[in-house]
């Protein structure tokens, strides 16, 4: 084992089991949403986390304690808001005792996409998909994705999967897929190369553009 390799799972050590070094662990590592979901179990202070969990580093949870995940949740780069900041410039502004959160319910089997907003006293799924850049003000139905702003309901989930299951079907790369020991993990050079190739043609030759 290499020197950085070892600093790197020591970091990981003491991340995980004390909640200490998480900054060096970040740089040296840069852990997966699997990895940082364990994190955020152990030490994010969140209400309630369940199983297999999928939550990037550059998700933002305003107010973790108000924030409860269930199983197979996924967070890509979205912001959960547990409060909203007006109340303390409307106070300053007009006086008065003001105050307003709420908690974020987010239940089983859930993806909610890149930059996409959640906001307070909201109840997410379960079966749920948030599309990217979607601002969510009021609960999410059951079996439903939902997009835009505000967020409304664009498709079920389950029409959503029967979609992708016959697109995938259609990939030249499909075998590949189906042999992936880990869907979350990134894709192999070969699978890359396979995609590639398929976007632009052979590049064989080429040259890449900077």
């Amino acid at each position: 084992m290499g020197l950085r390799s070892g600093l790197t799972a020591l970091c990981r050590h003491l991340a995980l089991r004390h909640g200490r070094g998480v900054g060096l662990w970040r740089r040296l590592a840069a852990p997966g949403g699997v990895q940082w979901a364990e994190y955020l179990r152990r030490h994010g202070g969140l209400h309630a986390m369940g199983e297999h969990c999928s939550v990037q580093t550059n998700v933002v949870i305003t107010d973790p304690s108000y924030t409860r995940l269930g199983h197979n949740v996924s967070l890509s780069g979205c912001t959960l808001f547990g409060h909203d900041g007006v109340v303390n410039m409307l106070r300053n502004a007009y006086g008065g005792a003001l105050d307003r959160v709420g908690r974020i319910d987010i239940r089983d089997n859930v993806f909610i996409g890149h930059q996409a907003i959640v906001m307070p006293g909201v109840t997410i799924g379960p079966d749920a998909v948030v599309a990217a850049g979607s601002v969510v003000t009021r609960d999410v139905p059951p079996g439903c994705v939902v997009g835009g702003v505000p967020a409304k309901v664009i498709a079920r989930t389950r029409d959503l999967h029967a979609s992708l299951v016959t697109q995938t079907r259609e990939l030249p790369w499909r075998d590949l897929i189906g042999r992936r020991a880990d869907p979350r993990a990134p894709a192999t050079p070969e699978l890359q190369d396979w995609r590639v190739r398929h976007f632009f043609g052979d590049l064989q030759g080429v040259q890449h553009v900077d």
